[in-house]
């Protein structure tokens, strides 16, 4: 039997596109790297991250290269990276198989991060969303763009309860890094 909704501790979901990419001729886009905007703005993810203090218990991450070396510069802003795992289901993924893949994280994880692509991210992050604080919402319908994290919270026993329109959108910010 499923608990109802909003039983159960509360959980955060934290969404984050990887930074901006390159594109160099004749590289397959599963292994295109980040561009110098990239490797500038993913520090500065993890910064906000850990200034917001929306650090993960576990990561989930795309195996593409750009999304891994997002999570590289991201996490090494924090004193303790949380485990990561780097998973092929998340490269060009849709929302059933976003879902499908967060509905496997153990209940221990209080804060999972995702670190992805679009438009399967933003997709996600809309169709989970059953209210907003401020205009959250309409930032992501305008534009999510890379680096952007948004944070979702809900309450639920299990990460198998997490059900479209169920999730708080409490905050979208889109870090930037400075060019030296």
């Amino acid at each position: 039997m499923r608990a109802p909704a909003g039983v159960g501790p509360l959980r955060r979901l934290v969404v984050l596109r990887h930074a901006k990419s390159a594109w160099p001729p004749g590289v397959a886009d599963h292994e295109r790297p980040l561009a110098p905007r990239g490797r500038r703005d993913a520090p500065a993810a993890g910064r906000a991250l850990a200034e917001a203090d929306r650090l993960p218990d576990l990561a989930l991450c795309s195996t593409a290269v750009r999304a891994r070396q997002t999570w590289e510069l991201a996490s090494t802003q924090w004193g303790t990276p949380p485990p990561v795992r780097f998973d092929p289901r998340l490269y060009a993924a849709d929302v059933p198989e976003l879902l499908h893949v967060v509905r496997e994280v153990p209940p221990d994880v209080a804060t999972l991060l995702l670190v992805g692509h679009n438009p399967g991210l933003e997709d996600l992050v809309l169709d989970l969303a059953g209210d907003d604080l401020g205009d959250a919402l309409g930032q992501v319908r305008a534009k999510f763009p890379t680096s952007a994290i948004a944070d979702l919270t809900w309450h639920g026993p299990t990460w198998r309860d997490l059900t479209p329109g169920t999730a708080l959108l409490t905050s979208v910010t889109v870090p930037r890094g400075r060019k030296e």
